[in-house]
């Protein structure tokens, strides 16, 4: 008998295998988690400190800062705004992403495309716990961290003396603050790869393929542009390419489309498509996704600063134009705007402003908008047709396309005032040949890697859902619900 009829049994080794991993990674978790830095075990029968002697006063902890890293006090205007970008960068998934997509698919999938979503959320919440968070943030070598940070070990958060330990990448707020913010990015950009495979995906084989890919197509990426000592992080003074990403283009976007387009390769065509189910919910999506968009952007300075000021005027100037420019072009050229034409074009303009955010000024933020309006409408119509890949919402033709168009942008745009390094504008040609290196990288990696992991699941489980279930809807056939 094939393997591909056991669904239930790959998702039962699904919760073994999270499981087997958070046993084995029990003994490196210390005893130090449960009593303050410094602080001698506690004795049975022994009087307690208070009975003994009165506490010496200590002096206060020194300032946070890029040389000041160990039980140090953080900066509580840039913790206050980095708590709240971590939480509408959160929103951008559940319920933002959740519902631009769901209002895409036809009503008989949209129980599925939601709850997509959300078990994405709580897998990588998990696997970030366990070691994804270590591998791509922490120091180890250039292509890939360490396991210091396994179960989040070792981040000094001593609230009676309000002291703790930051990450080196942002020096002046916890490092559970960090890791948060960092955890929504890494949920974001695996549920992106979800508007490829709409409606054809079989649930069990969604939850491996995106597990496997969080692990090892994810955090290697992020840790060679984000990562202390990655070798495309552009703050990184023995990187090999210094590539400019602020917020995402090559890690979120160009990853996630080129992952979508593999999969919907893999899965072939839809049996039968249709109109959206509600246009509606995907204004609403599309909305908090804008919102959500000034934290995942602003957020990346990961300080409540200059930087972050210009990061979200840039994000809104390019989501406007991105969004009008591609409602003037779907109207010459279809002789209708439509509701998911400029929410579409507005989500091209966050996409392409992503990677040049913390770099480029307010004409350069309006250049980028009309690039991706047009770039991003030809990636979702000329260039689909012309190949004949079903990629269901688009997220190849939104993500990849304006992640790589932005990343380019970046590297022509760039201005020293506002990043610290010049583009092509200013005379640094070599920024934009940077740039289209950092891309081509993230993209040829990501295509070989994704592929095998999606020949694994199929030959474990089986990726695609019965013709049967296609046509009723895997609402009901995968989860026993129906949405009216």
């Amino acid at each position: 008998m094939s393997l591909k009829n056991f669904s239930r049994t790959g998702l039962a080794a699904l919760a073994a295998a999270i499981l087997i991993a958070l046993a084995l990674s029990l003994p490196t978790f210390h005893v130090s988690y449960a009593q303050a830095p410094g602080a001698a075990p506690a004795v049975p029968g022994a009087p307690a400190a208070s009975e003994t002697a009165a506490p010496a006063a200590s002096p206060s902890p020194p300032a946070c800062s890029a040389t000041v890293l160990e039980k140090c006090s953080p900066n509580s205007g840039d913790t206050a705004w980095m708590l709240t970008s971590m939480a509408i960068v959160l929103m951008m998934t559940i319920p933002g992403l959740a519902l631009f997509y769901g209002g895409m698919v036809r009503k008989k999938n949209v129980g599925d495309t939601v709850m997509t979503s959300f078990a994405i959320t709580c897998l990588i919440s998990v696997l970030w716990l366990l070691f994804t968070y270590s591998l791509a943030f922490r120091g180890g070598t250039p292509f890939i961290g360490g396991f210091d940070r396994a179960g989040l070990q070792g981040i000094l958060s001593d609230i009676a003396n309000g002291i703790g330990n930051p990450n080196p990448l942002a020096p002046t707020i916890p490092e559970s603050v960090y890791s948060m913010f960092q955890l929504t990015f890494a949920i974001i950009t695996a549920a992106l790869i979800a508007g490829s495979f709409a409606e054809r995906m079989k649930f069990s084989a969604m939850l491996w393929f995106i597990g496997l890919w969080a692990i090892f197509v994810y955090s290697p990426i992020a840790h060679w542009v984000w990562g202390p000592d990655g070798f495309l992080n552009s703050s990184n003074n023995a990187a090999w390419v210094k590539v400019l990403d602020f917020a995402g283009g090559t890690v979120v976007h160009v990853n996630s489309g080129t992952a979508g387009l593999m999969a919907a390769l893999m899965l072939g065509r839809r049996k039968e498509t249709g109109p959206p189910h509600n246009v509606v919910l995907t204004m609403i999506g599309a909305s908090l996704l804008w919102v959500g968009w000034f934290g995942f952007n602003a957020g990346s300075a990961v300080s409540a600063g200059m930087q972050a000021g210009m990061a979200m005027l840039v994000t809104h100037t390019a989501t406007a134009t991105a969004g009008f420019t591609w409602m003037l072009v779907e109207w010459m050229m279809r002789g209708k705007p439509t509701v998911l034409g400029i929410c579409s074009g507005a989500v091209a303009g966050l996409v392409a402003i992503t990677p040049a955010s913390g770099f480029v000024g307010p004409m350069g933020a309006f250049a980028i908008g009309i690039a991706a309006g047009i770039i991003c409408y030809w990636g979702c119509t000329g260039l689909k047709h012309t190949f004949g890949y079903d990629d269901a919402l688009d997220t190849f033709g939104v993500h990849a396309v304006g992640g790589a168009a932005g990343a380019i942008l970046t590297g022509i745009f760039a201005i020293s005032e506002y990043g610290g390094t010049s583009g092509a504008i200013e005379g640094n040609w070599g920024q934009v040949i940077n740039q289209c290196i950092g891309v081509g990288i993230v993209f040829v990696y990501d295509v070989v890697v994704t592929l095998i992991i999606l020949k694994v699941v199929d030959l474990m489980i089986g990726l695609r859902v019965s013709q049967e279930v296609e046509r009723d809807g895997l609402d009901f056939a995968l989860h026993g619900e129906t949405i009216q």
